[in-house]
């Protein structure tokens, strides 16, 4: 992976990739499945002590538009749940079968399983304390320059 593109990085993966540096591409994985879910503040990194008063600055923002703008609004929320595990999905699956039709099925399948996965870990996990939640942040982004600092040595 020389390149810093993201068609570059992504054209590169393949299951020679994963034999060579399939530990980093793993924890890799799980920093932008973290990340997923923080920027789009699903429930576990969700903060309950200002939850009220964020609801309600976001959603007088949300109500002020109606009709066409307010689709926009929440189209662009899932345009960024979307784009984030697309580029996961895009690291999981790193097969090219050769056929364009079977290459589709297996991103829809694995972006399906994305889905019911943050759909579980909304489910079952309660909120995390702001105090947490910044953990959890500071840990992803130690894990990310561990693996920086993994694939540059």
């Amino acid at each position: 992976m020389n390149s810093i593109s993201l068609s570059g990085i992504y054209n590169s993966i393949n299951l020679e990739t994963w034999e060579k540096i399939g530990p980093i591409l793993v924890i890799i994985a799980v920093v932008i499945f973290i990340i997923a879910l923080v920027e789009n503040s699903r429930i576990p990194f969700d903060d309950p002590n200002t939850h009220l008063e964020l609801t309600m600055i976001h959603e007088v923002m949300v109500l002020d538009h109606g009709g066409v703008d307010f689709a926009f609004i929440l189209y662009s929320g899932a345009l960024k749940i979307w784009i984030f595990i697309s580029l996961l999905a895009g690291i999981l699956i790193p097969l090219d079968t050769g056929f364009a039709g079977l290459n589709v099925i297996l991103y829809f399948f694995t972006m399906i399983f994305l889905s019911i996965m943050i759909g579980i870990i909304e489910s079952f996990m309660a909120r995390l304390l702001l105090i947490k939640v910044t953990r959890v942040v500071i840990g992803v982004l130690a894990l990310s320059v561990l693996t920086l600092i993994f694939q540059l040595r």
